[in-house]
């Protein structure tokens, strides 16, 4: 744990670029030897799309990294924050009890709220109007989304009283989460189930990424499956009726084109069929 924790002290920014990289790498060689689908697309422009917007999620991340390095600062010095207030507990339960509330208050609660604010899910549309779902698909975010995004997180790392170091081990762990569990993966029905009572499966993720409600408002999380779970957002679905997208916005030259991509948010409100 030690070793791990000096590892994220100092990790430089390479090594999560490598991540980032690997990782789509991986599961895009994965999900074309096991996909779940037989999307029909052009994958490499599809993918364009997606990494400029990941792209600039990096940008952003990048540029306001310093108010998230200051923000664990201050709690460090100041003992503010959840962590801070418990008694001493064994290095490895502070870790796990970290992660878990990092994911709960800057992950699934930002999420949750994106959902249920209109300003907000007017960013967040971009993202769910993705009709062909795969690993690319993790980081497609509007700009004015990774700014809403990164206060959260900055939020939650403040309420939780995080390290620097968790911080940077807990978003490499999203990292690698939200590429596995939007990946076009099949795994084993069994496996899947078995997985999505600890971590956020891929087909649990993929109900969520169906284009109707009830199931658009489900399944939140990020790394972990627990908070769906203890607070009833927690649904399935056949992954055979499964449509991705959002039905506001299912014509391809919407959710297909960059251009109209960053717009949305600008553009009059519809209402969804359901």
């Amino acid at each position: 744990m030690n070793e791990i924790i000096a590892y994220f002290s100092t990790i430089p920014p390479l090594h999560r670029s490598l991540f980032l990289v690997c990782g789509i790498t991986f599961f895009w060689f994965i999900e074309n030897t096991f996909p779940l689908f037989q999307l029909k697309y052009h994958k490499w422009k599809h993918a364009g799309i997606n990494f400029f917007l990941t792209f600039t999620t990096l940008v952003i991340n990048f540029c306001l990294a310093f108010i998230l390095l200051k923000s664990s600062d201050w709690a460090m010095v100041n003992h503010f924050g959840i962590l801070e207030w418990l008694p001493k507990i064994p290095l490895a339960l502070y870790t796990i009890l970290g992660l878990l509330l990092l994911d709960l208050i800057g992950a699934y609660l930002p999420h949750f709220i994106q959902h249920k604010t209109k300003l907000l899910w007017r960013l967040h549309i971009v993202h769910h109007s993705d009709t062909w779902i795969d690993t690319t698909s993790a980081n497609r975010h509007h700009p004015g989304e990774s700014i809403i995004r990164f206060t959260f997180t900055t939020i939650g790392v403040l309420l939780v009283g995080s390290p620097m170091w968790m911080v940077f081990l807990y978003q490499t762990l999203s990292l690698i989460a939200t590429q596995f569990n939007h990946a076009n993966l099949s795994l084993p029905k069994k496996v899947d189930t078995y997985l999505s009572y600890i971590v956020v499966s891929p087909n649990m993720h993929k109900v969520h990424h169906h284009y109707m409600l009830p199931y658009t408002d489900s399944n939140y999380g990020n790394i972990f499956s627990i908070w769906d779970r203890l607070f009833g957002t927690f649904m399935t679905l056949s992954t055979d009726k499964i449509i991705y997208g959002i039905d506001t916005h299912m014509k391809p030259e919407e959710h297909n084109s960059l251009k109209n991509l960053l717009k949305i948010p600008f553009q009059k409100r519809r209402n969804p069929t359901s």
